[in-house]
C-alpha cells in the first residue's frame, strides 16, 4: 500500500491530506463540546443542526463548484480554498451566540464542498493505474481512520491542560500546512470540457450517477453509512455526558473506537478487493453496521448502556463505516472517462451528502425528544431501507464494462464522437440507458 508514496505529487497531496483531517478532527470535538456548552442536555439538536447547514452546503453547492472547477487552476484553487477554512476555524473560538457558529460553519463548509471533490477528483489523474489508485483509496480511508484515533487522542491530551477552544488553533493550522503542501506539487490540469452550457456541466455528475446501476446502489449504501455515521457523531457526546456522566477526554476516547475500527478495515481492505468483488463487501459493511445499531437496542432494553459497550459498538460501526467508503472511489472511477471525473466525484459528495442531509438533523431530534432507543430503532431501520435499495439497484454480475448506448448525452458528448452506439460487455436497457465507462 505505502510504495503509492514514491509519487512525489502524490506524497505531497497526501500528507496535505492528513494534517487538514487531524485539524479537522479536533474541530469535530471542540464543536461537540462547544455546542454542550452552549445547549447543555440539547446538545445533540445544536450538533445535528450544525450538521445539517454543513450537509445543505455540500448538497448545494458541490455540482456548482464542479462545473467551474475545469474553468480554474486546480493548484490555486485548493490553496485558496484551504486558506479560506483556516480563517473561518480561526474566528470560532470567538463565537458566543448558536447564530455566530451556525454561520461561520456555513462559510467553512461551503469551503470544502468546493475542495473535497475536487481534491478527490484529481487523485485518479495523479495515478492513473487501477491498483496503484486503489492503493491510493485505502491508504487515503486510513488517513480519515488515523485521524478517528489520531485527533481524538490528541484532543484528550490538549484538553488537560488547556480549554476546547485551544483545538481550533490546531484546526487552523492543519489547513495552513495543507496548503503549503498543495502549493509544493505540480497537479494536472483538468481536461479540457466540451461541453458549453453551465446547466450541462452542472447536473452532468449528477445524471451518470443516476444512470448507472452500480452507482445508485453506492447510493443506497450511502444512506446506511449516514445513518450509523449520523448516530456516531451527533449523539455520542449526549450519551458520553449526560447519560454516562463522564468527562470531556471520554468523549474523545469514544470516537477513538469509532476510528480504530474503521482503521482495521482500512488495512485489511487492499487484499480483500483482490479476492472479493466491491458489491459483497460493502454490503456486508452495510449490514454490519445495521445489526449493530439493532444488537445495541437489545442490550440497552435489557442490561442498560455502558461506556465498554458504547466503545465495542462504536468500533464495530466503524468497522462496517470504512468497509462500505473505501471501495466506493473505485467505483466513481471506474464510472466516468476522465474528463467527467470531477463532475462524477462531485455528484457523488453531493447525493452522499444528501442522506446526512436526512440522518443528522433525523439523529439528533430523536435522541432529544424520544430517547436513545427510538434512535437506534429508527437509524437502523434506514440503514436496512438503504441496504435493499442497494440489493435493488446494483446487480450481483455487474460488470468492469457494461455495454450502453448514448440516447442520453449531448451531442458534443467524447462518446458520440466517431459513432452512435457501440457494445463492451452486456446488457442494453432501451428503456434506461446506462452510461458507463471504457476502462
Amino acid at each position: 500500500m505505502l510504495e503509492v508514496l514514491s509519487n512525489r505529487t502524490y506524497r505531497n497531496l497526501f500528507l496535505a491530506q492528513v494534517v487538514a483531517l487531524i485539524g479537522t478532527g479536533l474541530a469535530t470535538v471542540a464543536l461537540g463540546l462547544l455546542a454542550y456548552d452552549l445547549a447543555g442536555a440539547n446538545a445533540a439538536l445544536v450538533l445535528g443542526t450544525i450538521f445539517t447547514i454543513k450537509m445543505i452546503a455540500y448538497v448545494g453547492l458541490a455540482p456548482i463548484a464542479s462545473a467551474m472547477a475545469d474553468r480554474v487552476n486546480r493548484r490555486a484553487l485548493l490553496v485558496t480554498l484551504d486558506l479560506i477554512r483556516a480563517l473561518v476555524v480561526l474566528c470560532l473560538p470567538f463565537a458566543t451566540t448558536l447564530w455566530q457558529v451556525y454561520g461561520l460553519i456555513f462559510v467553512l463548509q461551503a469551503a470544502s464542498a468546493a475542495f473535497t471533490p475536487t481534491f478527490q477528483a484529481t487523485i485518479p489523474d495523479v495515478l492513473p493505474d487501477e491498483e496503484r489508485y486503489t492503493k491510493a483509496l485505502s491508504l487515503s480511508r486510513l488517513a480519515f481512520d488515523i485521524e478517528n484515533i489520531l485527533s481524538p487522542t490528541l484532543a484528550a491530551l490538549i484538553l488537560t491542560i488547556a480549554s476546547y477552544s485551544s483545538l481550533f488553533l490546531g484546526t487552523t493550522l492543519g489547513f495552513m500546512i495543507s496548503a503549503l503542501m498543495v502549493m509544493s506539487v505540480r497537479l494536472p490540469d483538468p481536461k479540457p470540457a466540451t461541453r458549453r452550457g453551465f446547466y450541462d456541466r452542472t447536473t452532468l455528475g449528477i445524471r451518470i450517477y443516476l444512470a448507472t446501476p452500480r452507482l445508485r446502489g453506492l447510493l443506497g449504501l450511502n444512506l446506511a453509512v449516514s445513518s450509523a455515521g449520523a448516530m456516531v457523531l451527533v449523539n455520542t457526546v449526549v450519551l458520553v455526558r449526560s447519560q454516562l456522566g463522564l468527562d470531556e477526554s471520554a468523549l474523545a476516547w469514544s470516537m477513538f473506537a469509532f476510528g480504530f475500527g474503521s482503521m482495521i478495515a482500512a488495512v485489511t481492505l487492499p487484499k480483500a478487493l483482490n479476492i472479493w468483488a466491491e458489491r459483497p463487501l460493502m454490503l456486508s459493511g452495510a449490514c454490519l453496521m445495521a445489526a449493530t445499531l439493532f444488537g445495541l437496542t437489545v442490550i440497552i432494553e435489557l442490561w442498560g448502556l455502558t461506556w465498554p459497550i458504547l466503545l465495542v459498538a462504536w468500533a464495530v460501526i466503524g468497522l462496517g463505516y470504512s468497509t462500505v467508503l473505501t471501495p466506493s472511489g473505485r467505483l466513481l472511477a471506474r464510472s466516468a472517462h476522465a474528463e467527467d471525473r470531477p463532475a462524477i466525484f462531485a455528484a457523488q459528495f453531493a447525493l452522499s451528502h444528501a442522506c446526512w442531509l436526512l440522518t443528522y438533523p433525523l439523529s439528533g431530534w430523536l435522541l432529544t425528544v424520544f430517547g436513545t432507543v427510538p434512535t437506534l430503532l429508527v437509524l437502523a431501520g434506514l440503514a436496512t431501507l438503504g441496504i435493499i435499495a442497494a440489493l435493488r439497484f446494483w446487480p450481483a454480475d455487474d460488470p468492469v464494462e457494461v455495454a450502453h448506448t448514448h440516447d442520453n448525452l449531448p451531442l458534443n458528448h467524447p462518446h458520440l464522437k466517431g459513432h452512435r452506439r457501440h457494445t463492451h460487455a452486456l446488457v442494453i436497457d432501451d428503456a434506461h440507458p446506462q452510461w458507463d465507462s471504457h476502462f
